[in-house]
């Protein structure tokens, strides 16, 4: 066995010493940025997360200066990436380093892990890409290039399959240069690797590669059955009312917890037909009735967010409200914890759920929401 790790090693390092991957983090030996990076790209793709973390060293070049941004501010440099407890994290993280250990990033794998919102994966990163200590990253692509390779057809998405890929990982390890060692993992199973049209022609691996014998490349690495989404259907009132619209900050018991949105009424199922929706738009804020100085001027097609365990589909009705509206007219259990703001502000400084902002973008380039 050690025989195929040596061949493993020697031919993936020769591989990745020809094949250079650029990005913006790659050498880097500040712990603070590639602890950044790292944060970003978990559910992210390299390619969308490149220019998030760019902005994010050039707005916050240290983690001091992190550790001061306001909320509202990071949420807002962070919107379009999803996943909002991995900019909470960040910012509590940040916060730790800065006050309470004096601005020193942790510098052992324990005290990496310890932190919030590091796994075995980031804090495998951060050690041995910062400090050259010997822990092996495992991440979906490498998954992918060890069960292909040693021909695992076991599902990797197990509690025991991460012990084991875990322990495999660190076997192949190269312990005398282990950050170029996992960059070279990642990047072959990025590039060469890859889960769709895989380079076995070319692959450096090929003559040892056990998926590649059996014929199996297109079935390896087998994931486990997935647990289906639960549907949610969202009706968003988009109100105008002298060049103010009205929001709401989400809370902590449900998705985009601290992101804003506006008012919503949520479904069981989703609405037949616009004038089911105009009909349970009025209904829910307006019980008595709307006084004739509110008009539904717009209702959008569906928008679809894809979440982790959830599928929200969301629906926009603008309503416009002419200067005579008396607001008491309002149901007040429907506005909880509401608020008017310019309705610039929606769009330039208040993050918002990706659904809210594809609405935004679609319906008001030119930051004009009616």
């Amino acid at each position: 066995m050690e025989e195929q790790y040596l061949f493993f090693r020697k031919n993936l390092l020769a591989w990745a010493a020809q094949s250079q991957r650029p990005m913006p983090w790659k050498g880097e030996r500040d712990p603070y940025k590639i602890w950044l990076s790292e944060i970003i790209l978990q559910q992210t793709r390299v390619e969308q997360g490149m220019p998030y973390y760019e902005r994010f060293v050039a707005h916050y070049p240290t983690v001091q200066a992190l550790a001061e941004a306001p909320e509202d501010q990071l949420f807002k440099l962070w919107e379009g990436l999803g996943y909002y407890s991995r900019a909470r994290n960040l910012h509590a993280t940040a916060k730790y380093i800065a006050f309470e250990c004096g601005g020193k990033f942790p510098e052992t794998w324990e005290s990496i892990r310890a932190l919030k919102g590091v796994g075995d994966y980031t804090a495998a990163a951060i050690a041995s890409f910062a400090y050259d200590l010997p822990y092996a990253v495992l991440d979906g692509n490498v998954y992918r290039v060890l069960a292909r390779f040693f021909g695992i057809e076991t599902p990797t998405d197990t509690p025991a399959a991460k012990k084991a890929f875990t322990q495999l990982a660190q076997a192949v390890l190269d312990p005398t240069q282990p950050g170029v060692f996992n960059q070279a993992m990642m990047d072959f199973g990025a590039t060469h690797c890859t889960p769709q049209q895989p380079q076995c022609a070319t692959c450096p691996l090929q003559t040892q590669c056990g998926a590649f014998r059996l014929d199996k490349v297109a079935s390896i690495p087998l994931r486990a059955k997935k647990a289906a989404k639960k549907e949610r259907f969202f009706l968003y009132a988009v109100f105008d009312f002298q060049g103010q619209t009205l929001v709401r900050k989400r809370g902590s018991k449900d998705i985009w917890k601290g992101l804003y949105e506006f008012p919503m009424l949520e479904l069981s199922t989703a609405p037949e037909d616009q004038q089911a929706i105009r009909d349970a738009i009025l209904k829910h804020f307006f019980p008595s009735g709307a006084p004739k100085t509110v008009e539904i001027r717009h209702i959008s097609t569906v928008y679809r967010q894809t979440l982790t365990h959830q599928l929200v589909s969301a629906w926009f009705s603008t309503l416009y409200l002419s200067p005579a509206t008396d607001l008491s007219v309002f149901d007040t259990a429907s506005l909880q914890d509401t608020q008017w703001v310019a309705r610039q502000a929606v769009e330039e400084s208040l993050a918002v759920p990706r659904v809210v902002a594809w609405y935004l973008a679609e319906k008001s380039p030119a930051l004009t929401l009616f």
